[in-house]
């Protein structure tokens, strides 16, 4: 199953970027994020694992914004885009190859960041879990998530309770604001800060 995963991630690497929000190429897309990402981090240089980081376009922002990186993806063409772009714009990322439901990483983190991943892992309760096992005390878990028009992802209503079984405080911010996504949108996303 997990090479089924990695090779369908490998396929959508070359054009993954294509989207507004996936590639952050346009500079309003970029700055939004920049904001938002300000917003729900403590201060730089604070420690960011991104877990299912694909291109690395969030982990790059985050580097350049001057926090100190950790990418993992299951995707090794997906993370061929992430090294690119970070020699591109003359950041550090560190990346590495390897599962997002189960990080095996050396922690601990500041931050645990996922944007667009958890919709899609099995066993979501446990993933929580050992995300926020990876956090130092006080440490925040940052999830951007949605439910889309296509009928994939989370609503925050069933996502909401499994993340407070696994921190201690949540906040859940809803994300409209077409800046972030390249237009106007019609589905439901989301971002939620928690802490550990």
């Amino acid at each position: 199953m997990t090479r089924a995963i990695r090779e369908a991630w490998d396929n959508q690497a070359n054009r993954f970027d294509e989207q507004p929000d996936h590639g952050l190429s346009d500079a309003r897309v970029r700055t939004a994020w920049a904001a938002l990402l300000q917003d729900a981090l403590p201060v730089p240089p604070a420690r960011v694992l991104d877990v299912g980081c694909g291109t690395g376009s969030v982990a790059v922002l985050m580097a350049a914004l001057g926090f100190v990186v950790q990418g993992i993806d299951l995707s090794p063409r997906m993370l061929e885009q992430a090294a690119a772009k970070a020699r591109r714009l003359g950041v550090e990322v560190a990346l590495l190859e390897g599962d997002a439901r189960d990080p095996q990483v050396g922690g601990p983190f500041d931050v645990v960041l996922s944007r667009h991943v958890l919709w899609a892992l099995p066993d979501v309760p446990a993933v929580l879990h050992r995300w926020a096992s990876l956090l130092v005390p006080g440490g925040r878990l940052v999830l951007v998530e949605g439910r889309w028009h296509t009928g994939a992802g989370l609503p925050a209503e069933d996502l909401l309770p499994l993340v407070r079984s696994a921190t201690s405080a949540v906040e859940l911010h809803h994300l409209p604001d077409p800046a972030l996504w390249g237009g106007h949108i019609e589905d439901e996303r989301y971002l939620i800060v928690a802490t550990a």
